[in-house]
């Protein structure tokens, strides 16, 4: 029968590729770590660490029972943190992953609303992408992803388990060297793409215009983007939040009319969701009144 603390063990070991580093994270001795593979391992029936010189890896079998064990503990610690949360939101925690732009603005706006109404409530935040934070959802390591969809693009996560609150709109902007500026102006202008699903939207933009970007640069930073429009490398789009986080004097912004993100709060599982996730849903829903570039 599988032990959790066997698979805490497992988990760690995988994640930080040494028993030594596992022991010194789990405040375990070394020999207690390699204790529990073995009895790990003995519970199983399968190798899961193979020796290599000094170190070690993990068997594929190993690699698969990890995977695993991280959602398995994701989840036990989740529903330890909902139990907490039941008694009145005096103690637990919740855990929020999203991108930059948010992630510095919206959510320090929801932190303190949800300090100042639940001071007993922990709350534990992580950059990431909207595709990582989805997965880390999906696995148990957080219990909130906010991320953005643009407003014409699918919201395909309602498929696969996922529930989507809608807490706001964020208007996308021309980012230029030019005031009173307009897309049309720069069908034969370099462009700066960002991540995947953003320089798709780009393209889609210009093409409603008549015309395909030419993509001469790549970054998802905000304060990169700017830099290189200021420099006079290109042209690209921003939303709202990205200015509000970080604006540079020497840039212009020009609303394009009728192109917006919409934020979502995402959960995972069967609802209801705990009372700390509602919680912090409805702090973010109140830090979205006002969403603009300023």
């Amino acid at each position: 029968m599988l032990n959790l603390v066997h698979l805490r063990v497992l988990a760690a070991v995988a994640r930080l590729g040494s028993v030594t580093e596992a022991a010194k994270e789990l405040h375990y001795s070394q020999s207690s770590v390699s204790h529990h593979l073995a009895r790990l391992e003995a519970a199983t029936g399968v190798r899961l660490i193979q020796r290599v010189g000094r170190g070690i890896r993990l068997t594929p079998e190993g690699r698969l029972l990890a995977g695993r064990a991280t959602e398995i503990i994701g989840r036990v610690d989740a529903a330890t943190s909902e139990l907490a949360a039941q008694a009145g939101l005096q103690s637990g925690r919740v855990r929020l992953a999203a991108n930059a732009s948010p992630l510095s603005t919206i959510v320090p706006k929801a932190a303190t609303i949800l300090e100042r109404t639940h001071p007993g409530l922990e709350l534990i935040l992580i950059d990431r992408h909207p595709v990582e934070a989805l997965q880390m959802l999906r696995q148990g390591e957080i219990e909130v992803a906010l991320v953005f969809r643009y407003a014409n693009g699918p919201v395909e996560e309602e498929d696969e388990g996922f529930r989507l609150v809608h807490v706001g709109d964020d208007p996308i902007y021309l980012i230029s060297r030019q005031p009173d500026d307009s897309l049309a102006n720069h069908r034969h202008s370099p462009w700066i793409g960002g991540c995947e699903r953003c320089q798709n939207e780009l393209i889609n933009v210009c093409r409603r215009e008549g015309f395909t970007p030419r993509i001469a640069s790549l970054s998802d930073d905000m304060v990169v983007v700017q830099a290189l429009v200021a420099a006079g490398k290109g042209v690209t789009t921003l939303p709202g939040l990205a200015l509000q986080a970080h604006r540079r004097p020497d840039i212009h912004a020009t609303e394009l009319t009728g192109f917006t993100r919409r934020l979502y709060a995402v959960t995972y599982g069967d609802p209801p969701d705990p009372p700390a996730t509602v919680a912090l849903i409805q702090a973010i829903r109140s830090s979205t009144v006002d969403i603009s570039a300023r």
